[in-house]
């Protein structure tokens, strides 16, 4: 279930983002209960989808509402819109992130109408990679050290899937 943050997550949220391999792949090396609560300030569920903006959305056990994962979307414009996903370590190969990036696409698509959703990944995060390939995601382009990341030059794929290219 993909859903609103909620004040009980943050301790989860933060401990699962300040594990090393959640890390190597993301901006931050560690990430503190403060930074979770900051986050969760800073965003505004109430004024969901106002273009430039990013949101942080929960991933949930349907069940037990067990956080299990979350999922950021940037709505880049009224047309499209960037999605991204981390999953806690304890729920990886699972297809949790392939069954949430569903849903969200779902969402995206037929609720809100989008035209084009993009995903931007480093190219040696394979598990992201199989993940938005599994899904439909069309890879677009390899960025070649494109991005200074944690002191070093890394390459980047860009995917991307139209509202046509959708398997609803």
């Amino acid at each position: 279930m993909i859903r609103a943050f909620k004040a009980a997550d943050l301790t989860e949220f933060a401990e699962y983002r300040n594990v090393a391999d959640i890390a190597k792949y993301q901006s931050w090396t560690e990430y503190s209960l403060d930074d979770a609560k900051k986050l969760f300030a800073q965003t505004n569920y109430a004024q969901f989808a106002v273009s430039g903006n990013w949101y942080q959305l929960a991933i949930a056990d349907a069940i037990t509402d067990q956080l299990i994962g979350d999922m950021a979307v940037h709505f880049i414009d009224e047309y499209q819109a960037e999605v991204g996903f981390t999953i806690a370590p304890q729920h990886h190969k699972q297809g949790v992130a392939t069954e949430a990036l569903q849903c969200l696409l779902g969402y995206l698509f037929t609720e809100l109408s989008r035209h084009r959703v993009i995903a931007i990944t480093d190219c040696l995060n394979t598990a992201s990679v199989a993940v938005l390939e599994k899904v439909g995601f069309r890879r677009e382009g390899h960025f070649k050290q494109n991005v200074m990341f944690k002191g070093r030059w890394g390459d980047e794929y860009l995917y991307a899937m139209l509202a046509s290219d959708f398997n609803r």
